[in-house]
């Protein structure tokens, strides 16, 4: 007589994962953001070194660099770091080396802001794909066919270039309004090409990226990819168009999709790193409807989820209920580098980061970014 099956037990935040060849320690993700602390030119710098090693030595179980522009004229931001040029590979590889001294996995995201890029500071003009520039953005130009394929095989070579460096996976970011985002929303792409029209269209640019990218890199390599849920401006990206998205990147050797959300352009409420602290559960994981339609459509790729993951219940929660692989965080572990490292040593108390966004205040100084808010109530607290 046969016995019967003993209970699955569900998985937990801190059991390991394998993404291709890589294996994780733990289902914590750090997503990217911007540092500003790479030099005028985009080159790594001892600060970032260290923010990495930082965030290894917190128990985070990979790394996910600030977005790195993969051409000069895809530069969004000031201090923001490059992966576009061969003699960038030695400072890319000591902050690969930082985060595996310190015991960490780091991914490198390939970028370009499009429409978004600063054109004072690079000399150079934007592009996007049909001449739609954003108000308050400056003129842009209508990328053609060539300048398609181009752009495409800039983000294959910066992808080998993070290969060569030691990352251990690199992400390629089409999320948040940036060129790749651009092309995938109705708000934006109105070209009547193939690069336009229905969502197959839309997502070619993003889909040759993924291939050009898979070729570069070699078939054991981990290949990610970010997604916008939704863009929260009129006309814009909606979930089924996330999740369609996300299946055909799958299907171009995508080994793990990150769903996101917002743009600039969204406003304050609905920008990326939104503002408005989060008072309870309730209010937390801002794209769980995205998310569960990615897993009721079976998208096959794992689902890394950001947004609005505050307390280590929602974590214990979003994977024991199969709505997410891997829970990310970005200004939790702006506030707290060794948030999961205090997580899994009992303190289960949620994420001290008020979402105020005053950490980019440091950084629009040069300084880089780093949390004001928990730093003058801790200064406080020890003046008392």
């Amino acid at each position: 007589m046969s016995q019967p099956a003993a209970p699955s037990v569900p998985p937990g935040p801190f059991d390991p994962f394998v993404i291709k060849s890589l294996a994780l320690p733990n289902r914590f993700v750090r997503s990217a953001t911007w540092e500003g602390l790479a030099t005028d030119a985009g080159n790594v710098t001892p600060g970032l070194c260290e923010r990495m090693a930082e965030l290894a030595r917190g128990d985070v179980g990979l790394i996910i660099s600030g977005h790195a522009y993969v051409r000069r004229d895809g530069q969004a931001g000031f201090r923001q770091l490059g992966v576009h040029d061969p003699a960038q590979e030695e400072g890319l590889a000591a902050m690969a080396r930082a985060a595996h001294a310190a015991g960490g996995h780091m991914a490198l995201q390939l970028a370009h802001a499009g429409m978004q890029a600063g054109t004072a500071r690079t000399g150079l003009p934007a592009v996007d794909p049909g001449d739609l520039s954003a108000e308050g953005l400056p003129p842009c130009q209508a990328l053609t066919a060539g300048g398609i394929a181009d752009l495409v095989e800039a983000f294959a070579r910066a992808a080998l270039l993070a290969k060569n460096a030691g990352f251990d996976a690199v992400q390629i970011h089409a999320a948040h309004g940036y060129l790749l985002s651009q092309f995938l929303s109705p708000a934006w792409n109105r070209r009547t090409d193939v690069y336009g029209g229905a969502l197959a269209n839309r997502a070619r640019m993003a889909v040759e990226t993924a291939r050009a990218v898979r070729a570069a890199v070699g078939p054991d390599y981990p290949v990610l990819a970010k997604l916008n849920a939704e863009d929260f401006v009129s006309g814009g990206q909606t979930p089924a168009d996330a999740v369609e998205a996300a299946r055909l990147l799958a299907q171009a050797g995508v080994d793990a999709i990150e769903i996101s959300g917002g743009c600039r352009q969204g406003g304050e409420t609905r920008m990326p790193a939104r503002r408005g602290r989060i008072k309870n559960r309730e209010a937390e994981v801002y794209y769980r409807e995205a998310a569960r339609l990615y897993k009721k459509r079976r998208v096959p790729a794992p689902l890394i989820l950001v947004g609005g993951i505050r307390s280590i219940e929602t974590a214990e929660e979003l994977l024991a209920s199969s709505e997410a692989d891997l829970i990310a965080l970005s200004r939790p572990l702006i506030c707290e580098p060794d948030l999961v490292h205090r997580w899994r040593n009992g303190d289960r108390r949620p994420a001290l980061c008020v979402s105020d966004n005053a950490c980019y205040g440091p950084a629009n100084a040069g300084e880089g970014v780093s949390c004001v808010t928990f730093a003058k109530r801790l200064a406080t607290t020890r003046m008392s």
